[in-house]
């Protein structure tokens, strides 16, 4: 009998681990919700589940495009000062009408990530390091473009912010539509294979002919155009544009939500279901710390923690 539980503890430890990383994040989810139903006053309410769901979109749509970068073994640490440019170029071209301006701070999303990708795939820059600059570069001139603080007046971007179909916010839907489609490239287009591939051994993409760098490009251009759409969306809820503060720590919050979520950081898997729940994970976290009572500081030193769990029950998981 010992001989036999020498032999079935390991694999159960691997069996937990297994657990742990394909459905961790969802019995997390669980767990919040619980206690916050029982122990945080006025939780269970119509209104405030509304609250969650609009605070919560703009932080889905970003790891969304993060987690295409994880999966090619990559990172996007632009992401958060993508939004501010995005929100100082909605604001500079509001006057042309909010479809215009939208689409504008949405090129300028897509022309950041044009530029981080080709550092990546063309000049061989690590991806760290090229959205690295970026993140400095895409905030210097969102403030450069917008120095202060401005309000938004428009019927067209109020109405998105705060306006709802069926009783479902617009931010929400835009939020659950892009889930799908990202969900639906990952899963069952060609391009969706190229980019796990390439995450997998970027080498040996290469051997097999896949167009390498075009897929990096490609993914970081989604990356920026995400983050660029998630710093419209936040704008037309806040109904300001502040490049100063909007997006700040966004890449940190996008990043626990995806390796949460179960996608490696070693690349060469997307969990786009995981990173919704990751993304769900965060925003409860953030909600129960604040409902009771402690300070602002804590739920980032709760989401470091969270994301050394996930990656040591990956780093575990890999290892047998």
């Amino acid at each position: 009998m010992t001989e036999v539980g020498l032999v079935r503890a390991p694999v159960d430890r691997t069996r937990l681990l297994r657990l742990l990383q394909d459905y961790g994040v969802y019995g997390g989810v669980v767990v919040l919700l619980l206690f916050n139903f029982l122990l945080t006053p006025h939780f269970a309410s119509a209104e405030n589940f509304r609250t969650q769901a609009v605070q919560v979109a703009p932080v889905l749509i970003v790891a969304l495009g993060m987690a295409l970068a994880i999966g090619t073994e990559g990172v996007d640490l632009s992401v958060g000062s993508v939004m501010a440019l995005s929100t100082s170029l909605l604001s500079l071209y509001l006057g042309y009408g909010p479809w215009i301006a939208a689409l504008v701070a949405v090129a300028g999303g897509v022309a950041a990530g044009a530029a981080s990708g080709a550092l990546i795939a063309f000049v061989g820059v690590q991806p760290i390091v090229a959205t690295l600059a970026l993140m400095v570069g895409a905030r210097g001139l969102a403030l450069v473009l917008l120095p202060q603080l401005k309000d938004v007046h428009d019927p067209g971007m109020a109405a998105l912010g705060s306006g709802d179909l069926l009783g479902l916010p617009y931010l929400v839907l835009i939020a659950a539509a892009l889930a799908l489609l990202v969900a639906f490239v990952v899963r069952r287009s060609t391009f969706g294979r190229q980019l796990l591939a390439v995450g997998d051994s970027r080498p040996a993409a290469r051997l097999a002919g896949l167009p390498v760098r075009r897929v990096l490009v490609v993914v970081y251009v989604c990356s920026g155009a995400l983050a660029a759409i998630a710093g419209v969306l936040a704008t037309a809820r806040l109904t300001a544009s502040d490049p100063t503060s909007l997006g700040t720590l966004m890449e940190l919050s996008a990043i626990t939500a995806v390796v949460v979520g179960g996608t490696p950081l070693s690349g060469g898997r997307v969990r786009i279901g995981g990173t919704v729940a990751g993304a769900v994970l965060i925003q409860l976290l953030t909600t129960t710390l604040v409902k009771h009572d402690l300070p602002p500081s804590w739920t980032q030193i709760a989401q470091a923690v969270v994301i050394v769990g996930a990656v040591y029950a990956a780093r575990e998981r890999g290892r047998r």
